[in-house]
């Protein structure tokens, strides 16, 4: 099995990535992971992406595609693997379109998790944390709300929201979303890799979607 998951920010990507990696034995590949990988081992990519990483920037296109290429091309390339956070552009699905088909492993699967913008917000906005060392108690003013408003249960401190949990940033990261990621949605519908699947509600739910959506298809 070789999945892609792509869906909006905040809409759970990441958990149901460990998930379906840990219940149906594939490789997690995170580009987060695989930079750092790059980075720490000094390889060609990683030295060029260092500046970006350190400085904070976006890492480009290129050399992304570059990170994940490399990836494929170890003697120890993963035959089943699940891709999070990547590709997120159309340049970058059709790069690794040819990656894989170098190497013979085509994608089994793309998901996309559908979750409505406002209910996106409402979750990501809902995120408060304490930020006192040695606690870092997290709360959600909507699904776990602290006892007392603004206040850690725990320890009593004022609570924080991170700025990138910030409505102004949520919606910023949203338009990007809808700018670069969506046009996928028709590229791999064309291809019949897409399921659509219902991104709302519990944890379990939403894992329970997406394995029904393979299984109508075969694939899981």
């Amino acid at each position: 099995m070789r999945l892609i998951l792509i869906g909006p920010p905040g809409c759970g990507k990441g958990t149901q990535a460990k998930l379906l990696a840990k219940r149906k034995t594939l490789e997690h590949i995170g580009t987060g992971d695989l930079l750092r990988e790059a980075i720490r081992n000094q390889t060609n990519v990683g030295q060029r992406a260092k500046p970006f990483v350190e400085s904070g920037h976006l890492v480009p296109d290129d050399l992304v595609n570059d990170l994940i290429k490399e990836r494929f091309e170890k003697n120890d390339r993963p035959q089943n693997f699940l891709l999070d956070g990547y590709p997120r552009t159309l340049a970058q699905a059709k790069a690794l379109d040819k990656v894989l088909e170098k190497v013979g492993l085509p994608l089994t699967s793309v998901v996309l998790f559908e979750v409505a913008d406002d209910e996106i917000v409402k979750r990501v906005t809902g995120r408060w944390s304490c930020p006192k060392i040695g606690c870092k108690a997290t709360f959600h003013i909507f699904n776990n709300p602290p006892r007392v408003n603004g206040l850690c249960d725990d320890c009593h401190t004022q609570l924080v929201q991170r700025a990138d949990d910030q409505v102004e940033t949520v919606k910023a990261r949203l338009v990007v979303y809808h700018n670069d990621t969506v046009p996928l949605i028709p590229y791999y519908k064309e291809k019949s890799l897409l399921h659509e699947v219902n991104g709302s509600g519990e944890i379990e739910q939403v894992y329970s979607n997406i394995a029904k959506s393979l299984n109508i298809h075969g694939v899981c």
